[in-house]
C-alpha cells in the first residue's frame, strides 16, 4: 500500500477502533470511580459541610477535619467551635488571612449544619528589609553587587500576598544563594514577620550572616582500600585554594558514585570557621565487591525464551578497569561477548575495547558474526556520545538463498540526548538518538557505504493519570547494492519497540524464503496510557512502518491494539494484543526479565 492510500483507506478504520477502544477504558474508569465515590457517600459522609470562597475550598477540605457524627447538643456544638475556630485560623493564617469570621448555622433548605467561613482581608507584604552581616557584607564593588542581585531575586517582594510557605521557601532560597558560593558557614541570623491585622500589612525583615569565605582544602579519603587514590584525585573538579563551590562539590560526588567501584560516596567539607582559608574535603566512601558472577532469565516475543549468565570485575588487572563478559542463549538468538571499560576521566570520557560471537536465525535467515571494536565514550549532563572501530565478520544463510560471507571495518558515530522525568518510567520528556557509520572497499570491507539513523520518543503527561506516547526512527544506507554490508548496517522492522502486529523483523526484503535486511526503513507510533494505579494500567496504540531496498519501495504496514502496562520493580513490563492490518492476523508482544 503507497503512504496516499494508508492514508486515504487505513487511517477512518484504525483511528475508529483506537477511539473506541480508549472510550471504553475511560468508561469502565469512570464508572468505577463513580460508583467507589458513591459507596464511601453512603457510609463516611460529614454531618456539616463548608461554605468558603472558591480558593479556600481545597485547603479546608484537605486539612480539617469534620464531624462524622451528628452534632446533638450544645455540649457538642460549643466543642466543635473551639476546634473550629482554632484550627481553621491557624490554616487560614498560612494564606495571610488573619480575621475570619467562622460560623455555624443551618441550611434552610437541606436542615444540614454548614460551616461558613469568612476570610476577612488578605495581608499583603508592604516593606521588605534584607541586611548581610560577615564577609558578604564587605565594602568590595563585588561584594556590593552579589547582595544587590541577591535582593533583586527575594521572590516575596512587596505588594505580594503574605503566605507562611511563601515566606518560608523565600528565606530558604536566599540562605541556598549565598551557601553555595563562598559561604559554607551561612545562617540566618534573625528573620521577622510583623503581622498588622488591622491593616492587613506585614512587614519582613532577615538578618543573614554569610561568615568567613571559604576555599577548597586538601582532599582526605576514608574507605579506600582496594584501588589507588589517582582514581578519586582524577575526578576533582577544583584545585586546593579554589573558592568554595557547592554544585562542583556535589558534581564530584555524583561522578564519584557512578563509578562501579563504590556502592556509596559522600563528599562534605568541615564549615567551621577555623579552616575557611583551607576547607579539608572530606570523602568517605564503601567499596562495592569487586568481582561478580550472576545469572537471570527471561522472555521476550521478539526472541524467546532466554537464559544469561554473566561476569564482572571491577578491578581488572589491579588497574581499576572494569571487565564484563556474558554468555546470553535465546531461542533465536546466542551471544558470548567481553568489554573492557576504562575510568571515566574529568570530562566524562572513557574508551571500551570489546569482542564477541553471535548467531541468530530470525525470519529464515541463519547469521554468524564475529566482531570486535574500540570506542571512545563521553556522558556530559543529558548527552552521551560515541565514536568507535569496529570490525565485522558475517556469514549468512537465508533459507533458500544465496550463502554469502561478508566483511567490513567501520567507523561508527552515536549521539544520545535523554531529557526525561524518570529514565526507567518516563512520563514527560523525550529521547532522541542520531547514528551515523560507513565502510570502504579500500579498508577491510566488501561494500562501500554510509549508513544513517534516527529515532526520535516523546513523552507527554496528559493530567495525573494520561500519557502520550510519540515514537519515530528513519534510517538509510547509501550504497549502490545490500549485497556485501552485514545485517547490523541494514534495516528490518517489526515487533516489540517497532511495528507491532508484524512479527520480529518481519518486515524487509524477501530473499529466498528468508526476509533479510534493506537500505531504506521508517516506523513509527502513537500510544496513549492510562494509569489506574500508579504500578498497573492500559494502552492503545497504533504503529506504522517498513522496511525495504529503497525509500520508493516502502510499504506502510499499520499495525494496531492495546495492552496492559505494569512499573514492575526490575523496570517497566507491556503485554500488548495487536492486529496487523494488513492480513488481520492477532499478535501478542510481551518480554520480561528476572535476575537471580
Amino acid at each position: 500500500m503507497s503512504v496516499p492510500e494508508y492514508f486515504t483507506h487505513s487511517c477512518p478504520g484504525r483511528i475508529w477502533i483506537s477511539a473506541l477502544i480508549l472510550w471504553l477504558i475511560l468508561f469502565t474508569l469512570g464508572n468505577g470511580r463513580a460508583e467507589a465515590q458513591q459507596f464511601g457517600a453512603k457510609n463516611s459522609s460529614p454531618h456539616v459541610t463548608i461554605s468558603a470562597p472558591e480558593p479556600l475550598q481545597d485547603l479546608l477540605k484537605n486539612h480539617f477535619q469534620l464531624p462524622i457524627a451528628p452534632i446533638l447538643d450544645e455540649t457538642a456544638r460549643a466543642t466543635f467551635m473551639r476546634r473550629a475556630q482554632r484550627e481553621i485560623s491557624e490554616l487560614l493564617a498560612t494564606e495571610g488571612y488573619f480575621t475570619p469570621a467562622i460560623n455555624l448555622h443551618l441550611d434552610p433548605s437541606s436542615k444540614t449544619p454548614v460551616l461558613e467561613v469568612i476570610p476577612g482581608p488578605r495581608t499583603f507584604v508592604t516593606e521588605v528589609s534584607i541586611e548581610f552581616k560577615g564577609d558578604l557584607a564587605t565594602e568590595e564593588p563585588s561584594r556590593h553587587a552579589r547582595i544587590e542581585k541577591l535582593r533583586a531575586a527575594w521572590s516575596l517582594s512587596v505588594g505580594q500576598p503574605f503566605r507562611s510557605p511563601a515566606w518560608e521557601e523565600a528565606k530558604a532560597i536566599l540562605l541556598s544563594s549565598v551557601a553555595g558560593e563562598d559561604y559554607a558557614a551561612a545562617e540566618i541570623e534573625e528573620s521577622k514577620a510583623e503581622v498588622d491585622s488591622a491593616s492587613s500589612t506585614a512587614r519582613l525583615s532577615v538578618i543573614l550572616d554569610s561568615g568567613p569565605a571559604f576555599r577548597f582544602g586538601d582532599l582526605m579519603i576514608k574507605g579506600l582500600n582496594r584501588y589507588d587514590p589517582s582514581l578519586i584525585t582524577g575526578l576533582v573538579p577544583f584545585k586546593t585554594g579554589d573558592p568554595y563551590r557547592r554544585d562542583q562539590l556535589l558534581s564530584f560526588q555524583t561522578k564519584l558514585q557512578n563509578l562501579p567501584q563504590f556502592s556509596s560516596v559522600a563528599v562534605n567539607i568541615d564549615p567551621g570557621a577555623a579552616t575557611h582559608q583551607a576547607a579539608p574535603v572530606e570523602v568517605v566512601l564503601s567499596e562495592a565487591q569487586a568481582q561478580r558472577v550472576s545469572a537471570g532469565g527471561g522472555y521476550s516475543s521478539n526472541t524467546g525464551a532466554r537464559g544469561e549468565l554473566s561476569y564482572t570485575n571491577n578491578n581488572f588487572l589491579d588497574r581499576a578497569l572494569r571487565l564484563n563478559g556474558g554468555l546470553r542463549i535465546e531461542q533465536k538468538r546466542q551471544t558470548l561477548s567481553t568489554t573492557i571499560d576504562s575510568v571515566p576521566d574529568q570530562a566524562g570520557q572513557w574508551f571500551s575495547l570489546g569482542a564477541g560471537v553471535e548467531r541468530t536465525f530470525i525470519q529464515e535467515l541463519e547469521t554468524i558474526r564475529e566482531k570486535a571494536g574500540v570506542s571512545r565514550n563521553q556522558l556530559s549532563g543529558k548527552a552521551e556520545t560515541r565514536l568507535a572501530l569496529n570490525w565485522q565478520r558475517e556469514d549468512r544463510q537465508p533459507t533458500g538463498g544465496v550463502q554469502q560471507v561478508n566483511q567490513t571495518f567501520v567507523l561508527d558515530g552515536q549521539l544520545r540526548y535523554r531529557s526525561v522525568d524518570d529514565p526507567l518510567f518516563p512520563r514527560d520528556g523525550s529521547v532522541t538518538e542520531l547514528r551515523v557509520g560507513g565502510g570502504s572497499r579500500q579498508l577491510l570491507s566488501d561494500q562501500d557505504f554510509i549508513r544513517t539513523y534516527v529515532r526520535h520518543q516523546s513523552w507527554y503527561p496528559v493530567g495525573d493519570r494520561h500519557v502520550l506516547f510519540l515514537r519515530g526512527e528513519l534510517g538509510y544506507t547509501f550504497a549502490p547494492s545490500r549485497f556485501g554490508i552485514p545485517q547490523e548496517y541494514l534495516f528490518r522492522a517489526g515487533g516489540i519497540q517497532s511495528v507491532r502486529g508484524y512479527a520480529f523483523q518481519r518486515l524487509g526484503v524477501r530473499e529466498g524464503q528468508a526476509i533479510v535486511g534493506g537500505r531504506a526503513m521508517a516506523t513509527g507510533t502513537i500510544e496513549y496510557n492510562h494509569w489506574f494505579t500508579r504500578e498497573w494500567g492500559a494502552a492503545i496504540f497504533t504503529d506504522i512502518g517498513d522496511a525495504a531496498d529503497t525509500m520508493r519501495r516502502l510499504d506502510l504496514n499499520v499495525g494496531y491494539g492495546g495492552g496492559i502496562r505494569w512499573r514492575s520493580p526490575v523496570g517497566p513490563l507491556a503485554l500488548d494484543l495487536a492486529r496487523a492490518h494488513n492480513d488481520g492476523k492477532l499478535r501478542l508482544h510481551f518480554s520480561i526479565a528476572v535476575a537471580f
